[in-house]
């Protein structure tokens, strides 16, 4: 039987391939190169540049066939530093501005970067969708359910093409750890289980202090609701915490590994889905959990497990960061980067793939800079020739429901019974309730 996941991934892939002949004419023939140009640049513009979002801008601007030409932050330190960088690397400075809708209105690139807070991710990617931009979104792709869903309808409605951020599906050798997966060198996996460990310090009780001169606080906020007092422990990256503009870790490291378990198992929406944890070793404004595990049934088929400590290091199996997949003959782990090692039933090492290619722990900004061109790579290669997506959005979009509905169950304090074909929460008036969020007024997300 057609799922609903299935029939909604062909009909996007469908009209990303229309969408290119419409916005290419010619695009598929010969004279494709004629009109394009063999080395025609993709110009980009980036959205949010404190931190990611400069790293990805720096990315961007070495790639030969890319120019970046549109910088945009409501901070105007990030903005200057970012425009900054992209000179030093090209001796180019992009144009500059600090609110979306006017850079939007610009023609001065086709596609878009996002690398906002993640209350800002879907409405900043629907807005550059509806303005004809191509989008790369960072993960995670919305800041709750009802969003995904408004995602994927606006990807069909606006035939744009959509990468998510996550690049693990285009590194080389996790590619070659599915393919180990897949072909059963480990037997059949009925378990996997992922995690991300970390030593964040506390965020304090924040002050109510003047607005900093250099941050449009009100575009900062954009689509969520108003937060009137300006605390001097909400920015830079301590929103992440606070539920009105962050998803906790769970969505800020923990998307990343349930897509790769969901990957490795084929599996999309759970049956069910249980989370405990709490905010334990800090006595502060923190709200997300800083313990947190969060475990995925499908059905009697397999489940899967992340597992989120942000106050301690202490590695699992040996990684920091990483994904296990228990097999009847053997284990598969990944780790944070391009590499894999496949251990026996007893636990001995029978084949180890390594990388030059590093990822960098504890860099919290770039921490697989030279492993993201895979991933930018193939965004550019679907825009200019219909290559399929590594993540798009359909895919990106479940795995950042699955662990939206890990932070759900946490918040309302019980497991929650999912529709494995529409990933929707059952007979739950309570869970349902966090489901979508209200928006301030004037900045509705409208498909």
């Amino acid at each position: 039987m057609t799922t609903r996941r299935d029939f909604i991934k062909k009909t996007v892939a469908g009209t990303a391939a229309l969408s290119l002949g419409s916005i290419l004419p010619g695009f598929g023939s010969s004279r494709y190169q004629d009109i394009l140009g063999a080395n025609e640049k993709i110009r980009i513009g980036v959205i949010g540049v404190n931190s990611r979002g400069k790293a990805l801008a720096q990315g961007f601007a070495k790639l030969p066939d890319c120019e970046v030409t549109y910088i945009c932050d409501v901070d105007s330190r990030a903005l200057e530093k970012c425009q900054a960088a992209i000179h030093k690397i090209t001796g180019r400075t992009p144009k500059g501005e600090k609110d979306i809708r006017k850079m939007l209105e610009s023609n001065d690139f086709e596609a878009v970067v996002i690398a906002t807070p993640d209350h800002w991710h879907a409405k900043a990617a629907i807005m550059a969708m509806q303005a004809g931009k191509h989008v790369y979104l960072e993960k995670p792709t919305s800041h709750n359910p009802a969003e995904n869903e408004m995602l994927v309808r606006a990807a069909l409605k606006y035939n744009r093409i959509v990468q998510v951020g996550n690049q693990r599906r285009s590194f080389p050798n996790v590619i070659k750890a599915m393919e180990e997966i897949k072909s059963g060198s480990i037997g059949k996996v009925r378990y996997a289980k992922s995690w991300y460990v970390n030593n964040r310090p506390s965020i304090g009780t924040g002050k109510v202090v003047p607005v900093p001169d250099y941050l449009d606080w009100d575009l900062w906020q954009g689509p969520a609701p108003r937060v009137a007092d300006f605390k001097d422990n909400f920015i830079h990256y301590n929103w992440h915490w606070f539920w009105n503009w962050g998803t906790g870790e769970a969505l800020n490291n923990g998307t990343h590994f349930v897509d790769i378990l969901r990957w490795g198992l084929g599996v999309d929406y759970p049956t069910k889905v249980d989370s405990i944890g709490g905010r334990y070793r800090f006595q502060d404004d923190w709200q997300t959990p800083d313990t947190q595990l969060i475990t995925f049934q499908f059905g009697d088929e397999a489940s899967f497990s992340w597992e989120g400590r942000s106050c301690n290091t202490m590695p699992v199996d040996g990684y920091g960061v990483g994904t296990a997949f228990y097999g009847e003959n053997g284990t598969l782990f990944i780790g944070g980067g391009n590499e894999y090692k496949i251990a026996d039933i007893k636990g001995k090492t029978i084949k180890e793939v390594k990388s030059d290619l590093k990822f960098e722990t504890g860099n919290l900004l770039n921490p697989s800079e030279k492993l993201d061109a895979f991933h930018f790579r193939n965004w550019f290669d679907a825009i200019r020739k219909g290559t399929k997506l590594n993540s798009g959005i359909v895919d990106a979009c479940i795995s950042t429901q699955l662990v939206q509905l890990g932070n759900i169950a946490q918040r309302v304090g019980h497991s929650l019974q999912i529709d494995p074909g529409s990933g929707r929460i059952l007979n739950d008036l309570e869970a349902n309730k966090l489901w979508g969020r209200e928006y301030e007024k004037g900045w509705e997300i409208r498909v």
